[in-house]
């Protein structure tokens, strides 16, 4: 299976299924030299671990420890790549036992199934959700790196299960089960999501992401453009179905008057359609995006469906699963992004003399 890699000059390889022995990832192209927090790693962790409560959140639980096998000595890198393991406890595999020949809508088991001839019906193998957890570990040395050059970065949800927070106050986002940038709306979220757990039913939602102390100059100006390059990372997360930048899809209605970012000495731009990224290059401003987040589509619903032979079929879902992947994904979006821009700081290296 090919697909399994991210990054250049930072370069991330996750391993591993759902319902296997564990998960991890390789990071290839750390420097050497740099402090290596493991508290800080598993901190990451734990923001995305399964089990933490809330109705969106599902009621697996997994310690989700992690475990440091090679590249690091005496809490710093060695330059040497950097293995991570993360073992899976909590499996309940005998949940899927009797839809094992049945293809789940919403999920990648039927398009594995065509491609492979063969699939890990557990919980969806590589496809399944938990896959993730290794990305946020990597995300986690990542955000280490660039620490050092006072680059900061934080997603939250915005709108979830139809409710969306309309204000920005970020100092509400770890104070609320769904990650949410405002209390209030937070609240209304959960009754809505907890109607939808009731029925057995699922939802979407909207995350944002901002990155601050980015200076201008990160990314390749043709095909590895800054936000090509983001766009592929996050649309890599199962469940993105889209993402924009800066105003996004609501520059069609405007004028380039209106959509062009006046630039004045400094420089300092007077607004931020642009999303920070101006050519596929970052210009200093700050780095703003926002991704579509699909409803989970494991639903305790009855569907219509196919098994393996063709046939037509019904298909009841089991097992424990989310109601809305928001706050879980908020820790990868984050882990995406910060392995983006590490593998763009280093590349960035050999620009210019």
């Amino acid at each position: 299976m090919a697909g399994n890699t991210f990054g250049e000059s930072f370069r991330l390889t996750t391993f591993g299924e759902s319902h296997g022995e564990a998960l991890g990832c390789v990071i290839d192209g750390c420097p050497a030299g740099l402090d290596i927090d493991a508290g800080f790693l598993q901190a990451e962790l734990d923001r995305r671990r399964p089990g933490q409560g809330g109705a969106a959140v599902t009621s697996r639980k997994e310690g989700d420890k992690a475990e440091i096998l090679s590249g690091v000595f005496d809490g710093k890198a060695t330059g040497t790549p950097i293995a991570i393991i993360i073992r899976n406890s909590s499996q309940r595999s005998g949940d899927y036992d009797n839809i094992k020949d049945k293809f789940r809508p919403g999920h990648a088991d039927y398009t594995y199934f065509r491609k492979y001839g063969i699939r890990d019906y557990r919980g969806g193998g590589r496809s399944s959700g938990r896959e993730t957890a290794a990305r946020v570990a990597a995300g986690a040395v990542a955000k280490m790196l660039l620490s050092k050059y006072g680059i900061q970065i934080k997603a939250y949800t915005i709108k979830a299960a139809g409710i969306d927070c309309g204000e920005r106050d970020l100092s509400a986002i770890e104070k609320n089960p769904l990650r949410a940038c405002s209390l209030e709306a937070a609240a209304r979220m959960q009754e809505e999501i907890e109607k939808l757990r009731k029925e057995g039913n699922s939802a979407g939602g909207i995350v944002e992401c901002r990155a601050v102390g980015l200076a201008a100059g990160f990314g390749e100006p043709v095909f590895d453009k800054l936000d090509a390059v983001l766009a592929h990372a996050i649309v890599s997360i199962g469940a993105v179905k889209g993402i924009e930048f800066g105003s996004g899809f609501a520059a069609s209605d405007m004028t380039g008057r209106e959509n062009n970012d006046s630039i004045r000495k400094g420089p300092s731009f007077q607004t931020n359609n642009a999303g920070g990224i101006l050519g596929g290059i970052s210009n200093g401003d700050e780095l703003v995006f926002r991704a579509a987040v699909k409803p989970v589509p494991s639903i305790y619903i009855q569907q219509q469906t196919v098994d393996i032979s063709g046939n037509e079929c019904d298909i009841l879902i089991e097992g424990r699963h989310d109601v809305c992947l928001c706050p879980r994904i908020v820790p990868v979006v984050e882990a995406m992004t910060a392995i983006t821009l590490a593998d763009a700081l280093l590349r960035n290296r050999g620009a210019r003399l």
